[in-house]
């Protein structure tokens, strides 16, 4: 009886053309769509204006070195800072570097002097990049103008590079060494599509029987609540599993993601987490009036659960009553768990509290959908 419900299920869920696709296309089109939007990997070439007022040797060595900045290119030499304003108002450039009068004089002389640096901050992720090329450039400007001015003091170059030097400070990022922003969102957005269409089609679990004919054919055939509950939700779990793996594999193997963790750990966390999103999906199937009010109440899930999740915005930055809502959420331990598991492999005894998480909300979204099913 028990192998017959599984047989079942499976023909059903094939037969239904609707959520066939969901569940088989929607999340291999997410990751042509993603990795083909942030297959650049780094931003560069940002396009930026220099205005020169100086039109010294200094001023133009600078100038220089902005044009040299890997991820800035000078697309425009505006009259004025006004002008160049104006290109920013206007998108046509995202940064606009102003030389002041008399930049090389005061170079020359060891004084301290001021380039303004616009940029675009409607942008954030232009920006951020922007900012960080810019800041470079300074800081390369500012420490060959501090050697100059010591030589000119009667200092040699070495004794004036060791006394402007003397304290280097030196950036090192770990587990991410290039700062590949495709590296750290690409797997989350595809696991995110996977997600939203597993919590869909797990809001079906009890709705998708029970609003049906085929309900009454169980009862008259004598199979337990408990024996179909059991079957379809193996059904669909194998599923969802089955469909993350080739995820896994184009994401790891085709596209070159990092993975450093442990695989076994992966995947025994990718199925705790399947386990509690089914959960959820079936609490909300068993007080749903139909399957389209079950559908509504898995967009309410699934939708907004990756923001919530603190991947892309941080949850300790959130209120405190956000914070206790989306731990809530299965989405939230799993996002937050899937960048350690394959950044960083903190290992079995970290991952403990995120597996008792998950399965914590599986039990009391399992129980509550028992005692709203045994009421209908």
């Amino acid at each position: 009886m028990f192998k017959a419900v599984l047989v079942r299920e499976l023909t059903y869920l094939w037969r239904d053309r609707g959520l066939r696709n969901i569940l088989l296309w929607a999340p291999l089109l997410g990751v042509l769509i993603f990795y083909a939007t942030y297959s650049a990997q780094t931003l560069m070439a940002i396009p930026t204006a220099v205005v020169d007022l100086d039109r010294s040797s200094a001023s133009r060595d600078l100038v220089t070195k902005v044009d040299q900045a890997e991820n800035l290119q000078i697309v425009a030499r505006p009259a004025s800072a006004q002008e160049a304003e104006e290109m920013i108002r206007r998108g046509e450039v995202l940064v606009t570097v102003v030389i002041p009068e008399n930049f090389g004089r005061q170079v020359a002389l060891g004084r301290e002097t001021n380039v303004y640096i616009g940029i675009d901050g409607s942008n954030i992720i232009y920006s951020t990049n922007a900012t960080t090329a810019a800041m470079t450039v300074a800081k390369t400007v500012g420490a060959e103008a501090g050697v100059k001015a010591l030589m000119a003091r009667g200092l040699s170059q070495e004794q004036a590079k060791n006394a402007y030097l003397g304290v280097e400070m030196r950036e090192e990022p770990w587990f991410n060494p290039t700062l590949n922003y495709a590296y750290f969102l690409v797997l989350a957005l595809i696991l995110n599509v996977w997600q939203q269409c597993c919590t869909m089609a797990a809001t079906m679990t009890i709705i998708g029987d029970t609003g049906r004919p085929s309900w009454l054919q169980f009862k008259l055939a004598g199979i337990s609540k408990g024996t179909l509950f059991v079957s379809k939700s193996l059904v669909h779990i194998g599923l969802y599993m089955l469909l993350a793996l080739p995820l896994y594999g184009i994401c790891f193997g085709i596209l070159k993601l990092p993975m450093h963790g442990s695989w076994l750990l992966l995947l025994l966390f990718t199925l705790a987490f399947v386990i509690a999103l089914h959960s959820v999906g079936t609490l909300a199937s068993s007080f749903a009036r139909s399957p389209v009010d079950a559908t509504r109440f898995g967009m309410i899930i699934a939708l907004p659960s990756f923001i919530l999740s603190g991947f892309g915005w941080p949850l300790e930055a959130m209120p405190a009553f956000v914070q206790s809502l989306a731990k809530l959420l299965p989405q939230t331990w799993f996002f937050q768990g899937i960048n350690y598991f394959t950044f960083k492999d903190p290992g079995w005894s970290f991952a403990l509290p995120y597996f008792a998480a998950l399965g914590v909300i599986a039990v009391v979204c399992y129980s509550a959908a028992a005692v709203f099913t045994s009421r209908k």
